[in-house]
């Protein structure tokens, strides 16, 4: 593998690095209001949810990474 192609690689990666650390960060603020605002056993739930949506959007990451990593940078031709 040259060093070319690793930069191209590296370059393919932050988009996704990107969004989910965005999308981890909207979820948190935006359920964080929410607690504060609901009382009862929705606060609860209102925690679980974005911790749920966070781990989804890092197991999906990892994912794409790990096509990137491959290769497999048009995932779309699959299909």
């Amino acid at each position: 593998m040259s060093l070319g192609n690793t930069e191209e690689h590296n370059k393919k990666m932050v988009a996704p690095i990107v969004v989910t650390v965005l999308m981890i960060i909207y979820y948190v603020v935006y359920f964080g209001f929410l607690i504060t605002v609901v009382d009862g056993i929705f606060k609860i739930l209102l925690g679980i949810i974005p911790l749920a949506f966070a781990g989804v959007m890092i197991y999906v990451c990892i994912e794409r990474i790990k096509e990137i990593k491959g290769g497999e940078e048009d995932d779309l031709s699959k299909y």
